[in-house]
């Protein structure tokens, strides 16, 4: 083992904090801080703190294993299970083509494996039908920010902007617990004098800190949008000037939003009209402002149109594209933003091309040295994916995602994967998905290996590798190599991360997600690179009037001359790409700098402040109304479920729960109601309640409290069984993100016997 220190990153959320890992002389694993790292200057949560406790080969798998003719899963070796693997897959396309094989990925994958996975689907497998469980995180964000920028990255610009800005709008984020390095952030805004409004149907640990909390009823967070709007546009505060120059569609989004009058919004949402007109006036009276969305209103039936309404209040008062302004996402997964750049989502190859976009396909796949036309098509959506299993899908691999658990109608899931012919799964530990598999392989984790992953600021980092795996493990890569060449594909699957990236550059080089000016070499010297970063030699885009489009190197562009450079300062890129254009290349796409190096990209902290990643270069309002949720109560189902996360805990808890620290902090599942309705329904603190949905039921103790509406329960979402959230909750579908509503749906309260 080795003994040095390595500077790496948390293997858990899109902070990607920055850690100093050292390997102990008794195998154990030190986690110290890496106060250099700019995102969390050395602080830590629980989770990272912990997380090498993973790394025990007491809590990790080490062999993989294979269900006997008993139905038991027991130890083989390496080419036993990756033969079966191989002859399973091959049969099942035999026998019912390439679309019978699906391929779910996950968040939690480096860019690396997840370019490889996308790119085994489509060459190896030849399927569509590959998607991952990103698509529960941020795909409705993504999707309203393509609209309205033509481009989706999480923040346009990097943490460091907020505690400069005068105001932010953080809307359904309980980042004090699902991010805690974060909230330095918030905390150091307030100190500089800016406002923090936080929206949320729960007072949080974060709307504790917040300058006002608004509690609005689940599900209801569009209509909020559009009645500040109003208000705005009401009170004369739109920035006329900057919608004329920098913006299109104003007028049909103006009449959509001035058809939700105050009082109309406060009985949709249960926020008052002073409320209302508080928070207009905090947002717009400073210079700048942010509005930063999280899970809540994206986990939505209408989704995209609730971020867009959010985005619309941006444009409408000047605060897109301007410096220390704009609207962001709060990515959630660990690589959710690289993991849907490169080829993991149904739709999409690497570089954030469309998948149906011809000039596209022709350059992956010249790459790739394939046919294009040997590509297929864009495959269904992740929840439409599972529900297909056992049906039109036969065969399934799985890597380093736990749907049994995190998937919304999850009995039902878990119905349909228990009805394939074959399942496949890899990863670190056995999770309730991998328990039901027909092969389980043990793969390498984030501290036993190399790779990239971008973080919630589309700032590419490098994890170093800083142990050696136990014997019996290999990397994902390895799987896939060995895979590819057992169903007839020798060459194109290399096993080295970075051989892997220098293809993956090549692939996205003028794309969207442009990683070709980006090398291991500048992430190991850097504290990351910026994507969009174009390589050297890449033709220059120009901004308004011909010049190129640049922000300067503290990416704050000198007063009155948005994007130019301050004196003494150096100049990059602000632009991005929305979409591919000619030889697979975006209209748009970011200049090169001239600064240092020649031709050298310095990489884009901040994107649009010259100009939006459209054809044109403006921004687009789009038009969006109020609706209702999915599901909403009614007298056999009275009451509102949200569900979320708590501190100790990550995502489906594969990995946190077998962490003793953190389950002594998180033991179970829980539900919390305001004390009106634990009075009506006659339950007091830690007694048993069932929460009963039109698609299960749960149980779990009572946390009464009157941080939560009366309206509401709140259940969190890490564990499996008789507590597991996700039995509940509604798998309807936003129309253009195919996001599920996990954060609304009608349930009833019962009592349970003890």
């Amino acid at each position: 083992m080795q003994s040095t220190v390595t500077p790496t990153h948390c293997p858990y959320c899109a902070l990607q904090c920055g850690m100093n890992l050292t390997p102990a002389p008794d195998g154990t694993v030190e986690v110290s801080e890496r106060a250099d790292f700019p995102v969390n200057r050395g602080a830590l949560c629980g989770k990272g703190r912990t997380a090498a406790a993973v790394l025990a080969p007491g809590v990790r798998l080490t062999s993989p294993l294979m269900r006997d003719e008993g139905g038991t899963l027991v130890p083989a070796s390496w080419d036993e299970a990756l033969d079966r693997i191989a002859a399973e897959l091959g049969r099942t396309r035999a026998a019912y083509g390439p679309d019978a094989l699906g391929v779910f990925g996950g968040g939690g994958l480096t860019n690396e494996k997840a370019y490889t996975l996308g790119k085994f689907a489509r060459v190896v497998l030849g399927t569509s039908q590959i998607d991952y469980n990103g698509r529960f995180c941020m795909s409705s964000a993504a999707a309203a920010g393509i609209k309205a920028f033509g481009l989706d990255r999480g923040l346009p610009f990097p943490l460091e902007d907020i505690p400069k800005s005068g105001c932010v709008i953080l809307v359904g984020s309980n980042l004090a617990e699902t991010m805690p390095p974060s909230l330095r952030f918030f905390t150091e805004l307030r100190e500089n004098g800016g406002t923090l409004i936080v929206i949320d149907p729960r007072r949080t640990k974060t709307a504790e800190q917040a300058d006002l909390h608004l509690a609005p009823r689940p599900g209801t967070d569009l209509a909020l949008a559009l009645g500040l709007l109003h208000l705005v546009i009401a009170e004369g505060r739109v920035d006329e000037e900057y919608v004329r120059e920098r913006t299109a569609g104003w007028e049909d989004a103006r009449a959509a939003a001035m058809a939700h009058w105050p009082e109309y919004v406060e009985r949709i949402t249960g926020v008052s009209v002073p409320q209302l007109r508080q928070t207009v006036r905090m947002f717009c009276e400073p210079e700048s402002a942010m509005v930063l969305t999280a899970r809540g209103p994206e986990q939505q039936s209408k989704g995209t149109d609730t971020v867009g309404a959010w985005i619309n209040l941006c444009l409408a008062t000047g605060r897109a594209g301007r410096p220390l302004s704009g609207y962001g996402c709060l990515t959630g997964q660990g690589n959710g933003q690289g993991g849907r750049e490169h080829g993991q989502k149904a739709d999409q190859l690497p570089g954030y091309r469309k998948l149906d976009d011809p000039a596209a396909r022709a350059h992956v796949a010249e790459v790739w040295g394939v046919d294009p036309d040997s590509l297929p098509g864009p495959g269904r959506s992740a929840y439409e994916l599972l529900d297909a299993l056992g049906s039109d899908i036969r065969s399934l691999l799985l890597m380093a995602s736990n749907p049994v658990v995190s998937a919304p109608r999850a009995a039902h899931v878990e119905e349909r994967i228990r009805s394939l012919d074959f399942l496949a799964v890899c990863d670190v530990v056995l999770s309730e998905t991998a328990a039901l598999a027909d092969v389980v392989l043990p793969v390498t984790q984030w501290a036993e290996e190399t790779g990239t992953t971008t973080n919630l600021e589309g700032r590419v980092l490098l994890r170093r590798r800083a142990v050696t795996p136990p014997d019996g493990i290999r990397s994902d890569l390895e799987v896939l190599h060995e895979l590819a060449a057992r169903l007839g594909v020798e060459k194109g699957f290399p096993t080295d991360p970075e051989e892997v990236f220098e293809e993956l550059r090549r692939a996205s080089a003028g794309g969207a997600a442009d990683y070709s000016g980006i090398t291991y070499r500048r992430l190991a010297e850097e504290d990351g690179v910026f994507w969009p970063c174009p390589a050297e030699g890449a033709e220059e885009a120009q901004g308004p009037e011909g010049r190129p489009s640049v922000t300067t190197g503290s990416g704050v562009p000198a007063p009155g001359l948005p994007g130019r450079p301050a004196p003494g300062e150096p100049a990059g890129s602000d632009d991005a790409a929305g979409g591919p254009g000619a030889q697979g290349r975006a209209p748009g796409r970011p200049a090169v700098t001239t600064d240092g190096p020649a031709g050298v990209h310095p990489g884009t902290p901040r994107l649009f402040l010259d100009r939006f990643a459209t054809p044109d270069g403006r921004a687009r309002f789009v038009p969006v109304s109020h609706r209702a949720t999915a599901e909403e109560p009614d007298d056999e189902y009275p009451v509102l479920l949200t569900t979320g996360r708590v501190v100790a805990q990550y995502q489906s808890g594969a990995q946190t729960r077998r962490v003793a620290e953190l389950n002594a902090a998180a033991p179970g599942p829980f539900v919390e109601l305001h004390p009106r309705l634990a009075a009506r329904l006659g339950a007091a603190e830690g007694d048993p309640v069932a929460v009963v949905s039109r698609r299960g039921r749960a149980v779990a103790p009572a946390r009464i409290t009157d941080a939560i509406r009366p309206d509401t329960v709140f259940m969190p979402f890490h564990w499996p069984g008789v507590g597991r959230a996700n039995t509940l909750t509604n798998p309807a579908l936003d129309p253009t993100s195919r996001m599920p509503e996990f954060k609304a749906c009608a349930v009833r309260l019962e009592t349970v016997e003890t």
